[in-house]
């Protein structure tokens, strides 16, 4: 007679006076021990020879989860597979199988670090909000739902933070993937904008003639570093990305030929153009970039972190607009408008507009052109540059010089 529900439940922990087996269907049956404890097995011959294999206890594994596990196991076996061995081949897989935390470290060091321009942000980001919840879960097991719940959360808090953590997410299981860590990616159909609702917001932050003149003061009077201090001039000036200044060495300032260089590496555009920038260098950046190579005598880099020739770290610009904007606060009862150092890139460009003709407003960005334009004018510029920069020069020491 097969194996019931009612049978199991009658004869668990019951004590006997020895071993009791009772068989179901199909070589399923049960080993009850002197003490009652039912244990479900699999009797199957293999290679000739009969074996017994062990699928789990009573009440922990209930008889429908028995019956579909030695069904599972009985069609390995008629494809060829030893039972035993499938069974212990995939305990294997779960006792070494990579936690979250595991798999981020390898893709972190495999691919982050190589291929990514600021790793350490991204690194810093799973170590805040991702990895404290989910860290410690088998990689492959955490669910879609999971993930969702963490994401949900985190658009809550910053929807800038969770487009870059499943952003990166996508691009770690994929990784993981294409070298068999794991099988699939729970996060392969997620779109931020219709799952999430993630807004992509464009900021149209600039800073009208008067911020400048508040900020240029700030500058000037605050106790921010020195060095510091000439970093934002100049970003502000050049209308550059401050990653372009941060990683600046002091070779590729060249006072003779009057041509500051930014090498393919270090602009936004140079891993897909392999090109390098050219902007000019004219009277009022020179002054402030001989400034700068004064405070940093020692080291390749024209800006790096204190005590080492290490190029200054990405998070010190972040810094930098919000202490300027604390200062307006305290000492002239000033409540400016938010601004980043992206910003001083915005305003610089909206002035480069009444300077030049766009064309030239964009390479001195260093934007890539449109169309064929890009493939077939290498012409640098730098002449017509160094009109509008002087002509910018003009008026930010005018703007300045009234507020003064």
């Amino acid at each position: 007679m097969a194996l019931t529900d009612t049978w199991l439940k009658a004869n668990a922990g019951k004590a006997r006076e020895q071993i009791e087996v009772k068989t179901d269907r199909g070589g399923l049956s049960v080993r009850v021990s002197p003490l009652g404890k039912i244990v479900y097995q699999m009797r199957y011959r293999y290679d000739g020879k009969a074996k017994r294999l062990d699928l789990g206890s009573y009440p922990h594994v209930s008889l429908k989860a028995a019956r579909d596990e030695h069904a599972r196991l009985k069609a390995k076996l008629e494809q060829g597979h030893d039972p035993k061995v499938v069974v212990a081949v995939e305990k294997q897989k779960i006792v070494s199988a990579l936690t979250l935390e595991d798999l981020f470290e390898r893709w972190y060091k495999g691919y982050c670090v190589v291929t990514k321009k600021a790793p350490e942000l991204i690194q810093r980001t799973f170590q805040i909000h991702v990895l404290p919840r989910l860290g410690k879960l088998p990689a492959h097991q955490i669910t879609i739902h999971e993930w969702l719940d963490l994401l949900e959360g985190l658009v809550d808090h910053s929807e800038a933070i969770a487009a870059r953590v499943l952003v990166n997410t996508k691009q770690m299981y994929k990784w993981a993937i294409r070298r068999e860590l794991v099988s699939d990616n729970p996060l392969a159909n997620i779109v931020g904008a219709t799952d999430l609702n993630i807004k992509k917001r464009t900021s149209t932050r600039t800073l009208a003639d008067a911020d400048i003149a508040l900020v240029w003061e700030a500058i000037d009077r605050s106790r921010m570093s020195p060095k510091n201090k000439v970093f934002v001039k100049l970003c502000l000036v050049y209308g550059c990305r401050s990653g372009e200044m941060r990683l600046a060495k002091k070779a590729h300032f060249d006072f003779d030929a009057q041509v500051w260089l930014i090498p393919p590496e270090n602009h936004k555009i140079g891993t897909k153009t392999g090109k390098a920038l050219k902007r000019p260098i004219f009277p009022g950046a020179q002054g402030l970039l001989e400034e700068a190579f004064a405070l940093s005598a020692k080291g390749a880099h024209l800006f790096n972190n204190a005590g080492s020739d290490e190029p200054m770290s990405r998070g010190v610009p972040l810094q930098l607009p919000y202490n300027l904007m604390q200062w307006l606060r305290r000492h002239k009862g000033v409540e400016m408008a938010h601004w980043s150092m992206h910003d001083l890139r915005r305003t610089a460009r909206t002035n480069f507009s009444t300077l030049a003709p766009p064309h030239i407003a964009e390479t001195m960005l260093g934007h890539k052109m449109p169309g064929e334009w890009q493939t077939y004018d290498l012409h640098d510029y730098l002449g017509e540059q160094r009109d509008a920069y002087d002509k910018w020069w003009e008026r930010l020491t005018g703007i300045v010089g009234q507020a003064a």
